[in-house]
């Protein structure tokens, strides 16, 4: 979608100014990643916008400049919201503290989630600790974004799976999906978005102009990475590659069938790393991962994981 030349100007322009540093050090800190932070000091000092975004919210995608920093952190934050709810409900029964969960926008429920009834302890350890990453990076990312982060959107964990697993032909019109109602079901209700979390930051990077925020996506991209990987190979394990091939066929179709998807097996052969030809992750614009969460191909606002859309100036499926 955006040339090398352009990608390297928006790199070559990036920076951080002194306020931006201190807000992303003290995020930093908090999270036990201060070495991280002092190691992004060498950066260049320009100018780096984290204001409220000037241009309206109908602005083209294309037209990447007009894209706060801000915006991409919360447009990243929107989904975090989504990932660290469903995993606390998972492991401990009850989502975010309400202190997490208000910003600008229009603050909404959870709407379903409970306890999983794990049987496994390899699992349950799995989720345990996903769930304290998701929560650390929702943590974060407000932090880094101070009064500019969006408040916890309404979220829908209940209805959305089933419409998504009805969708990837998992179960029929008509069923419940419910996962929250063992382990296995758990797991494939996690890798219905694991993987776009992966594709999300890795689509937002050459969006992102200042390189202490871009280095910070890139060190929660990694670990997004991680705990697809680990979804991916459990399910492998278990036996449900059939299951979370469709559902990765189906996430291709609500982006337009671009192929930047991929099961966990090619070929019959296991595939716990999806990539392209070069070994490279996959990415995705916000627009084509809203259609993804949104559940619909279409352009929307709003729908299947959100049923009141997310906050933010980038809330518009493409």
């Amino acid at each position: 979608m955006f040339g090398k030349n352009f990608v390297k100007d928006l790199i070559e322009r990036s920076a951080e100014n002194p306020a931006d540093r201190r807000r992303f050090l003290k995020g930093a800190s908090a999270a036990g990643l201060g070495v991280v932070g002092l190691g992004l000091l060498g950066t260049a000092a320009a100018p780096a916008a984290l204001a409220q975004d000037a241009k309206p919210e109908s602005e083209s995608l294309e037209d990447a400049a007009a894209i706060s920093d801000s915006a991409i952190l919360n447009f990243a934050l929107n989904l975090e919201y989504l990932e660290a709810e469903f995993y606390s409900y998972a492991v401990y029964g009850h989502g975010l503290p309400e202190s997490l969960t208000y910003g600008k926008g229009r603050r909404g429920p959870v709407e379903g989630g409970r306890e999983v009834p794990f049987k496994s302890k390899s699992v349950r350890q799995f989720a345990i600790e996903i769930a304290r990453d998701e929560y650390e990076h929702v943590r974060f990312l407000r932090e880094a974004l101070g009064s500019a982060a969006v408040s916890r959107p309404t979220i829908n964990i209940n209805t959305s799976f089933t419409a998504a697993a009805t969708a990837a032909g998992l179960i029929k019109a008509g069923e419940t999906f419910n996962v929250y109602a063992n382990e296995d079901v758990f797991l494939l209700g996690a890798f219905i978005f694991e993987d776009v979390g992966v594709t999300a930051y890795k689509g937002a990077a050459p969006l992102i102009s200042n390189k202490t925020y871009l280095g910070a996506a890139a060190g929660i991209l990694a670990v997004e990475a991680y705990h697809a990987a680990n979804i991916r190979t459990v399910l492998y394990d278990r036996g449900f590659a059939w299951d979370a091939n469709a559902i990765s066929a189906a996430r291709d179709s609500l982006n337009g069938w671009i192929h930047n998807d991929q099961g966990v097996t090619v070929a019959n052969q296991a595939n716990i790393v999806p990539a392209d030809s070069n070994a490279l992750a996959f990415g995705r614009t916000p627009g084509q991962v809203l259609n993804i969460v949104y559940l619909t191909p279409n352009v929307a606002n709003s729908g299947g994981f959100y049923p009141n859309g997310v906050n933010g100036q980038l809330h518009t499926s493409a």
